[in-house]
């Protein structure tokens, strides 16, 4: 069994990906389990419509929760978990995260349902602790990181790496697989990405082009692998599942921007985005 966890800032597109990368990896056969990790609670929708969340679901029943208030069957049987988080201003999300997955454990739902891949989708604009337990409590395997190449998401996918070297021990198993590029049709998009992943010392997984076709698949709530005339984007997702599935991400220096680097950081990107060189 193997689990990886996706990060990025809020609205980068990373539960659509996320989903994508799901409904691609189950398709081919795989038992997968996805748990969405932000109090947005709409990491699954694309895949079973709107469900409880998990922490509601905790908070009215208490000790009587059973497994079928909080997992949903999606499509080709992907078995899906919104954890959820408190209202604003109430309560702290990071530790909802905890307490979910502590809950998904003790009830056992990847030995129970024979799980080959569990899919944590996590917020990445906050990186307190509590949003690195599904590292430690879930067990990652690799991390992948969805960003575009806006400075802002690029500085949100930063502010993950710089997280992850403080909080993951040396001696953890977990890996950062690499980034998923999301373009929002910035010029040289592509290149100030793969200038990013160079410089932090991971591959890029994959690109995902701007397309309407996935902006309406996301809205119909169906994966674009559903889609018959979006053939050339199921691919690209589909390679990345292959990836995802078939190759162990070997774990090396994380080497991230330095906080009083990241104004040149973002020199270089104005430069990239004018068509000059970084």
């Amino acid at each position: 069994m193997k689990t990886i966890a996706i990060y990025g800032k809020g609205g980068i597109g990373k539960s659509t990906i996320a989903s994508n990368l799901s409904a691609c990896i189950a398709a081919e056969g795989n038992r997968v389990l996805q748990v969405g990790c932000d109090p947005k609670h709409d990491s699954t929708q694309m895949l079973c419509g709107s469900v409880p969340t998990l922490l509601d679901v905790m908070m009215q029943k208490g000790a009587g929760i059973t497994e079928a208030d909080f997992l949903f069957e999606g499509c080709y049987g992907i078995r899906c978990v919104e954890i959820g988080g408190p209202q604003p201003g109430v309560g702290c999300a990071g530790r909802g995260i905890i307490k979910g997955i502590d809950t998904i454990n003790r009830f056992e739902i990847v030995k129970r349902h024979s799980i080959d891949l569990c899919l944590f989708d996590v917020l990445g604009d906050v990186v307190c602790g509590g949003f690195f337990e599904p590292i430690r409590r879930g067990g990652a395997d690799e991390v992948y990181i969805v960003t575009s190449g806006e400075f802002n998401s690029l500085f949100a996918a930063n502010n993950i790496c710089c997280g992850f070297v403080n909080s993951v021990p040396s001696s953890h198993k977990t890996a950062i697989g690499g980034i998923i590029g999301n373009l929002r049709g910035l010029p040289n998009e592509e290149r100030i990405i793969e200038t990013f992943a160079k410089q932090i010392g991971v591959p890029v997984l994959g690109i995902v082009p701007r397309d309407n076709r996935i902006e309406r698949s996301t809205n119909q709530a169906r994966p674009i692998i559903m889609d018959d005339a979006s053939r050339d984007l199921a691919e690209i997702f589909q390679a990345m599942a292959r990836k995802i599935t078939t190759v162990s991400a070997e774990k090396g220096p994380i080497t991230p921007y330095a906080f009083a680097d990241l104004k040149k950081m973002q020199a270089e990107l104005a430069g990239m985005w004018t068509g000059g060189e970084a």
